[in-house]
């Protein structure tokens, strides 16, 4: 079995990967949350005055509502959890504020991460959320934010080893590509993601175990031989492996049980008031028909009837099972309204 180390240096690629993977493992620590602070909410009742665990979990997946919603990627997600769980361990919330909050880090992230035409506008995010609070409100708490995390918003994250470990494992197997698919692997990450707990492991280790648990399951000894080369590599102890494995081989299991994977075809559904209903015209409750194009002429602006659309949010709960989805099994959808605004 080839040294990891040697093989990589023989190539250009290989010493990028493996000097961006020294970075990794250099910058984790100083990204992770505070595990005393994470302990403390672990330990904290529920109750009306206290952030605990159930509540943060909760927050966590209206975030991941939101990622779906907007069609932001995996990235802006994890990053979001990420500054939510750093600000969380740091500070001594209130639920009362914890809904601000979760906008906050959601906005953030969609800045660092996504494209500027795909970052949604506060306002947006608020209807959508219902968090209760104005545009105001939302730029005081993501100046808190930034100031308490010291404007270091841009994380090393289990989704970068992830990533990278993908990435080493696929340089080096002689196995079909698509054997290790990494949008599963990413849906995993974000069901762990989802419990407070995961926030305390390195994530090194934890992008570790997940692609561990995914190729015993192919049962390829190939892929396995190269995972060892990468835990050996990152100085990943065999205790802590192990037991941070079997936590996620629990939590996966546990999502993708029939009790909390039921299928759900209704992810959204549209509401429209009566009042609204009663000004909409006949064409709007079926497909109308498309204009004629002409021949060898351009298309008469005045054929086309301007519309605004108005969207707002009337989610029963954000959070709840995960439920089934294309993209994976693993998570959660929410229900929103939208009410359609037909100028007279």
């Amino acid at each position: 079995m080839k040294d990891l180390g040697a093989e990589y240096l023989a190539g250009r690629e290989g010493v990028q990967l493996l000097g961006l993977l020294n970075l990794y493992l250099e910058q984790e620590q100083r990204f992770q949350p505070r595990e005393k602070g994470l302990s403390l909410i672990e330990a904290t009742p529920e109750n009306d005055n206290s952030l605990c665990s159930r509540l943060r979990n909760a927050k966590v997946e209206d975030l991941r509502s939101l990622t779906n919603f907007f069609g932001s990627c995996t990235e802006t997600f994890v990053l979001a959890v990420n500054i939510l769980d750093r600000f969380l361990a740091l500070m001594k919330v209130k639920p009362k504020h914890l809904s601000c909050i979760g906008v906050c880090c959601f906005l953030l992230a969609a800045r660092i991460v996504e494209e500027e035409c795909n970052i949604p506008s506060t306002h947006d995010v608020i209807r959508i959320s219902q968090c209760k609070c104005t545009a105001s409100d939302i730029n005081r708490m993501e100046k808190i934010i930034s100031e308490k995390l010291h404007y270091e918003l841009e994380a090393t994250t289990a989704l970068n080893f992830l990533h990278l470990y993908h990435t080493i494992v696929l340089c080096h197997t002689s196995e079909r590509k698509e054997i290790l698919s990494l949008d599963k692997l990413e849906a995993q990450l974000k069901a762990c993601n989802c419990r407070l707990i995961f926030s305390k492991a390195k994530p090194s280790i934890l992008a570790l175990c997940l692609l561990n648990l995914e190729v015993e399951t192919l049962k390829s000894i190939e892929l396995l031989e190269i995972l060892l080369l990468v835990k050996k590599h990152s100085k990943i102890n065999d205790s802590e492996f192990i037991y941070w494995r079997e936590l996620v081989s629990k939590c996966l299991a546990e999502y993708s049980s029939p009790e909390c994977c039921k299928p759900d075809l209704k992810k959204l559904v549209w509401i429209v008031s009566r009042r609204t209903a009663q000004n909409l015209h006949n064409s709007y409750y079926s497909v109308p028909e498309l204009p004629t194009i002409p021949e060898g002429g351009c298309f008469d602006e005045s054929e086309s009837e301007d519309s605004c659309e108005d969207m707002s949010c009337g989610e029963e709960s954000l959070s709840g099972c995960p439920h089934s989805n294309p993209e994976c099994a693993f998570f959660f959808s929410f229900k929103v309204a939208q009410t359609l605004c037909v100028p007279s």
